[in-house]
């Protein structure tokens, strides 16, 4: 019986082809096929497929920006320049979640930006991984006056779309900057130098909390201490690659 002509052939072919080539890469000791470098990982992540995870983790995040709007649910929208939202990878592995904008971040619209942003992106570098590998957001969207701490209403108001933010990416490890994103992702009053001792977990995702940038860069002997958590961080992060 002759071949089958057409899209049929061409994939029989194919297969054959590549059964010729597995054989040949088992005979010569290659057990299974290399996963690819990290790097190389990423870079696949970053083009979204039609359909991926990927994309719906777009979709969602955009969602909640326009669910948010102009938004005036509680009273720091009276002064601020503006929403500063969140930026970064819709696939990324790790979420870092800051307290509230800062002079800088108001100004700009986008998070860290500022001195504590400049120490925070060195924190990334640390981790072996890009800002725009990461995605960073904050506990409020809307600069506190005089940068204080956000009060429980504002939280209350506002906390909605930093979990929507979350579960949209559903990322390998959350890391809480700060007191005021850990107690709030949490639900508890506990200092930070009481949650930093062990891994939490926020609807079933880790989560290692740590100092503040901004704090780091007053009191710099705590940044031993933060290496630590970066450590933990990167632990988590090695796990993660080995499960998938």
């Amino acid at each position: 019986m002759n071949a089958p002509d057409g899209p049929g052939a061409e994939l029989a072919d194919t297969l054959s082809r590549l059964r010729r080539i597995l054989r040949g890469l088992q005979s010569a000791g290659l057990a299974a096929l290399p996963r690819g470098t990290r790097t190389e990982q990423a870079a696949a992540q970053a083009e979204p497929v039609p359909g991926s995870s990927v994309e719906k983790a777009e979709d969602a995040l955009r969602l909640t920006r326009l669910q948010m709007g102009d938004c005036r649910r509680c009273r720091l929208h009276g002064q601020r320049s503006h929403i500063v939202f969140g930026e970064g990878s819709p696939a990324a592995r790790l979420v870092f979640v800051g307290e509230g904008p800062g002079f800088e971040e108001d100004r700009t619209g986008r998070p860290f930006v500022g001195k504590a942003g400049r120490l925070l992106d060195r924190m990334i570098r640390a981790l072996g991984m890009r800002r725009e590998d990461v995605y960073i957001c904050n506990a409020v969207k809307c600069r506190p006056p005089g940068n204080r701490v956000p009060d429980s209403h504002e939280i209350q108001a506002c906390s909605p779309y930093l979990f929507m933010q979350i579960e949209a990416i559903r990322p390998a490890v959350i890391c809480a900057l700060g007191a005021c994103a850990a107690q709030t992702l949490l639900g508890t009053g506990s200092a930070v130098s009481r949650l930093r001792d062990s891994v939490r977990f926020w609807r079933g995702i880790p989560l290692v909390c740590t100092f503040h940038p901004a704090y780091l860069l007053r009191n710099p002997a705590q940044k031993s201490a933060a290496w630590q958590d970066l450590v933990r961080i990167h632990r988590i992060l090695n796990e993660a690659d080995e499960v998938f």
